[in-house]
């Protein structure tokens, strides 16, 4: 087991990062972020997921002008959409499609590689793009790559007596 002072400061000093070096992410790490993601939970185990690399430079272009708030994402050297399977769990694939980006993106961090979670876009164009069916949703697409320039400074966070009720 992991020391649990150690994973929580770990998770406390995540940060968005919307600023990458143009590095290629290796192949290794690729597997073990992607590795990460499939061992999200899903409710009933049925992992109604699909993930899609993308490394080509047009591809990363064109999603990166239906990205509302992320038109940086085409400067970063991998995004990987994480992909919802409707069909295969109708009623919880946002949710388990969630937990997987949150497990991709905290092993990404781990890694020293940055990545911000783009939930801002027109789907049906990026699905398009990824060529993707009409049973699919684009949960995100999340920009990839190893950090340019400082660190940001972790937000302020509502205090936890404030967001937290015992009955």
């Amino acid at each position: 087991m992991i020391d649990p002072e150690k994973l929580l400061q770990f998770i406390k000093n995540r940060r968005t990062i919307r600023s990458f070096q143009g590095k290629m992410i290796s192949d290794k790490e690729i597997e073990m972020i992607l590795e990460a993601g499939r061992w999200a939970p899903s409710a009933s185990n049925r992992q109604p997921w699909e993930f899609i690399v993308v490394k080509n430079e047009r591809k990363k272009q064109e999603l990166a002008k239906v990205a509302t708030y992320g038109r940086f994402l085409g400067n970063a050297p991998l995004v990987i959409a994480i992909i919802g399977k409707i069909y295969q769990n109708p009623k919880w694939y946002v949710q388990d499609t969630s937990l997987v980006s949150m497990n991709m993106m905290l092993m990404a961090w781990a890694l020293g590689i940055g990545t911000c979670w783009i939930g801002s876009m027109d789907r049906e164009k990026a699905k398009e793009i990824l060529e993707l069916g009409k049973n699919d949703f684009v949960l995100t697409i999340l920009p990839m790559g190893y950090i340019e320039g400082e660190i940001p400074k972790p937000k302020n966070r509502k205090p936890l007596e404030k967001i937290t009720k015992e009955i």
